[in-house]
């Protein structure tokens, strides 16, 4: 059993800090003994004295759960009471204890003698409190803490299923209508083509999780799906020009993060050119980090500093969310004018290179 568990499994925690704790106490007073000169009976005082005081320090641990949710000074009063209570009767036992084995059944002429010298057990009884109260409040902010990282986890990948899958419904009311006109000009052939085409789009797209990263060459097959459908549309007016490095290939990416952009280079240049225009797909890895670039040959847009200054749908902003919700501050993500014309996306994020 790991040390979080233990901590997460309040009765046994208990149990090892209450009996380590009482050895601990024992080990001291041993050692003390041996400074002092103490004879070897005293050892058994020792572990009786200990052995007493872990029993008698148990009852407490159900007497403060019970007033746990108690005012402040109700809180303050029951603690130092008890406290000052098991430890004058603690404090009794280790007398008897000394008198009874160490000094051979020696009893005092007076009664009060039992409770002198008192305080140090209870003060120790005082510390054993203090610790029972400060790990106890430890565990609830352990707790609390566990249930926020969980819940913002939570939150987190709720945000990232909905923007992932935010981009899916504008590709499909463009992929459905083009299979209705080529249904209606009884071009059934590349029909039924396009609907096999993006059945299997979806269910990649459907069995692929959007928190988890997939390996680029996994991602490139499923964009092939994706460009095969949008070359039944355009036919011959769509060129693809992939540039993948090898080891590029292997690094983890976020699932479906280059077909936004390839549905923007597509919609705002390729289907407003009536020659067509071609898409160039680029990955590389350089300084630990992957570079991928996504461009188009198209009339390019207006930028600013690397951005839009008008928002263009839903595709780039939501590329960018979820990089930033994946990587944080730890990525790039820019547009710059292609030469000599068209827009391009280069992304910038750690290299992490997927396991075989």
């Amino acid at each position: 059993m790991n040390w979080q568990a233990l901590v997460d499994n309040r009765q046994r925690f208990f149990w090892v800090l209450q009996i380590s704790g009482w050895i601990g106490y024992a080990l001291v007073n041993y050692i003390g003994s041996k400074v002092f000169e103490m004879r070897d009976i005293y050892v058994f005082v020792i572990v009786l004295n200990a052995y007493a005081g872990c029993l008698m320090t148990v009852p407490l641990r159900y007497l403060y759960r019970r007033v746990w949710n108690a005012k402040p000074w109700i809180l303050i009063f029951v603690v130092f009471s008890v406290s000052y209570i098991t430890g004058t009767l603690w404090s009794v036992v280790q007398k008897y204890n000394l008198w009874e084995i160490y000094r051979h059944g020696y009893r005092p002429d007076e009664w009060f003698y039992y409770l002198h010298q008192g305080l140090d057990s209870v003060y120790i009884v005082l510390c054993w409190s203090g610790l029972y109260f400060g790990i106890k409040y430890y565990q609830l902010l352990q707790s609390e803490r566990q249930k926020a990282l969980k819940a913002n986890t939570m939150a987190h990948e709720a945000q990232l299923k909905m923007l992932r899958y935010q981009l899916n419904p504008h590709f499909l009311f463009n992929t459905l209508n083009a299979i209705s006109t080529l249904v209606l000009v009884e071009e059934n052939k590349d029909a039924n083509q396009m609907v096999s085409r993006l059945s299997d789009f979806l269910r990649y797209t459907l069995n692929t999780d959007p928190i988890k990263k997939v390996p680029l060459e996994q991602e490139l097959h499923a964009l092939k799906l994706y460009l095969e459908i949008e070359k039944v549309r355009f036919d011959e007016r769509l060129a693809i020009d992939l540039d993948i490095t090898e080891q590029a290939k292997q690094a983890l990416v976020p699932s479906l993060i280059l077909q936004p952009l390839i549905e923007n280079s597509i919609k705002y240049a390729i289907a407003h050119m009536d020659e067509g225009g071609k898409i160039e797909i680029k990955a590389q890895v350089f300084a630990n980090e992957l570079l991928l670039e996504v461009g188009d040959n198209g009339p390019g847009a207006d930028l600013d500093n690397g951005q839009l200054k008008s928002a263009g749908g839903v595709g780039i902003a939501n590329t960018q969310d979820r990089l930033k919700t994946l990587y944080e501050n730890n990525f790039s993500f820019v547009l710059s004018n292609n030469t000599p014309s068209g827009l391009k996306a280069n992304i910038r994020v750690p290299f992490e290179k997927a396991e075989k």
